[in-house]
């Protein structure tokens, strides 16, 4: 089954939402690779550091990789926005 931009023959726009694909995979895979960094040293702050700073250590961290995923997936979303037009 053909997609919408193959059955209409632009195939510059195919190759770009191609292209435009493997980059959000790789920018996904970098993310991914940050949450597990990510993960052991809010693991390493607990164990090292066990305190009553650290849950607030640990929230701020989440809160910080909460914003950058937003941010990540709302500049994919915007990329795929503007190969689709």
């Amino acid at each position: 089954m053909a997609n919408m931009y193959e059955s209409r023959g632009d195939d510059g726009d195919a190759q770009e939402l191609n292209h435009l694909s493997k980059e959000l995979e790789k920018m996904v895979e970098v993310m991914e690779n940050v949450s597990v960094q990510l993960t052991w040293m809010a693991y390493d702050m607990v164990v090292l550091r066990s305190g009553p700073e650290v849950g607030e250590s640990i929230r701020k961290l989440e809160d910080e990789f909460l914003q950058c995923k937003t941010l990540l997936e709302s500049t994919c979303v915007e990329a795929i926005g503007r190969s689709i037009k």
